[in-house]
């Protein structure tokens, strides 16, 4: 075979390929990995052309479908920070993101879901200035501070164990049974931009719960190599007797059983809070007197 002959089969073949980073997609960790740098290039361009989409692409934002040509997604920005979870037994991921940009600042959390190598599903919930509790700088400064590295193998809790800690903290603001919550020591909490501790060994997840309030319609994300579990739910059932329904979602770091971070963000405008007897959210705040 001549040089000139390998070469055009050399350069056919990468002519011919498909687009790598298309071809990464898939429900193997690396896949979904794949898919998340793909979404973090897409929101800090806002734009979607390099996002393998699937026909029929369900687009939610804040627990409402929508165009996504109108969404979100399509607003550059300058990302401060991101974390992701992989959840290979689900083919989802979970996406936080933090911009600091004085001119528009986010928190944010995106879901996705694979489907044969294409994005079939992108929720997101969304919070920025005069949302429940918003502090774009303080959410960067706690959140990089937190260890959320790899655990290993040997002592990396079972997906059962994630989702009843997650279960249990949620189930809490209902019963009121904080006794039955994994508590760990220590254990730190991000609302928003509120951050309860104060960097000591016995800093506790364990105050401002509130109880009479149901957190509903729950669905899960779990990352057991990092120990994280992810839950989009509503703060209250939405009526006047179980809270407004806000679109919610908490993500919990969790070690040897025993929950030790948690980051939550509220689609709630701070200007609507009536207080939890009239349907709004009771905060998890530090003094426990804060009441949406």
């Amino acid at each position: 075979m001549t040089s000139r002959v390998l070469r055009w089969i050399v350069v056919s073949g990468i002519l011919l390929a498909p687009e790598a980073s298309f071809a990464e997609i898939s429900c193997t960790r690396d896949g979904l990995k794949a898919a998340t740098d793909l979404y973090i290039a897409a929101q800090a361009k806002g734009d979607i052309a390099g996002l393998p989409l699937a026909k029929g692409l369900g687009y939610v934002e804040n627990f409402k479908p929508m165009n996504i040509d109108e969404g979100l997604i399509k607003k550059p920005m300058k990302i401060d920070h991101n974390r992701s979870l992989l959840d290979t037994s689900t083919c989802q991921t979970y996406t936080e993101v933090v911009v600091t940009d004085k001119a528009a600042p986010y928190a944010l959390g995106t879901r996705m879901r694979i489907n044969h190598g294409l994005i079939a599903e992108i929720e997101m919930i969304w919070t920025t200035t005069g949302y429940w509790l918003f502090n774009a700088d303080n959410y960067l400064k706690y959140t990089t501070s937190e260890d959320w590295g790899v655990i290993p193998a040997a002592k990396r809790d079972t997906r059962a164990t994630l989702e009843a800690a997650a279960t249990a903290y949620l189930d809490a603001f209902l019963e009121g049974k904080k006794d039955l919550v994994p508590w760990g020591y220590p254990c730190n909490r991000t609302e928003g931009g509120m951050h309860t501790g104060k960097g000591a060994a016995d800093d506790s997840c364990d105050v401002g719960v509130p109880s009479g309030v149901n957190i509903a319609n729950r669905r899960f994300i779990v990352d057991e190599t990092i120990g994280a579990v992810q839950v989009f739910c509503t703060f209250g059932a939405g009526n006047a007797n179980g809270g407004s329904g806000a679109p919610d979602s908490h993500l919990f770091r969790v070690e040897n059983g025993k929950l030790h971070y948690v980051h939550t963000l509220t689609h709630l405008l701070q200007a609507n809070f009536r207080g939890r007897g009239a349907g709004g959210r009771a905060g998890e705040t530090g003094d426990g007197g804060d009441k949406r």
